[in-house]
């Protein structure tokens, strides 16, 4: 996917958002903050989203998002349990209607049988919701992290249009054919 494609699904977000009075919180591992950059992106942004977490470190995920250190240790950074928690902790840290977070392994290295490089845990919440899932995308490391944002983001958008989170990649074939 191109770039555009990050500027438009940020932008037609936005739009839902602020539509619907919302506002929007990350939390970021693999990506380093990059839906929040596209999210920044874009002009007026301010009215729908006010924080985003970059969480790299377990510590930190543990510090700043309140994510169970045995959980961890259990599963490892890139599971459900955590990456439900990462959006659980920056849902309740900044009071927004919504939140998304992501951990994965971008590669080069990193990488492992059961979690190989390109594997990515997503989840989102909308109040007291939470939609998670796993998914493998290919490329190198830009390519990785630039498909987690835009998986990111349209996953978003399937909440605020009333479908599930995990209903991304249907989203997008419909919205974006020409990807």
């Amino acid at each position: 996917m191109h770039e555009q494609h990050t500027t438009y699904l940020a932008q037609r977000l936005g739009q839902q958002l602020f539509a619907a009075r919302a506002w929007v919180s990350t939390a970021e591992s693999c990506t380093g903050g990059g839906i929040a950059e596209a999210i920044t992106r874009i002009a007026g942004s301010s009215a729908w989203f006010e924080v985003g977490f970059v969480t790299y470190s377990n510590r930190q995920k543990t510090r700043v998002l309140q994510v169970a250190e045995s959980d961890l240790q259990r599963d490892g950074a890139v599971s459900q349990t955590v990456v439900e928690s990462m959006a659980r902790g920056a849902q309740q840290l900044s009071g927004a209607q919504y939140a998304v977070a992501v951990s994965g392994v971008a590669g080069p290295d990193g990488g492992s049988p059961e979690k190989p490089v390109g594997t990515v845990w997503l989840a989102w919440t909308q109040g007291t919701l939470v939609q998670s899932g796993c998914w493998c995308f290919a490329g190198d490391r830009h390519a990785v992290r630039q498909q987690t944002v835009q998986a990111a983001l349209a996953g978003l958008l399937c909440l605020t249009e009333g479908q599930a989170a995990t209903a991304w990649p249907q989203w997008l074939n419909k919205h974006l054919p020409n990807q």
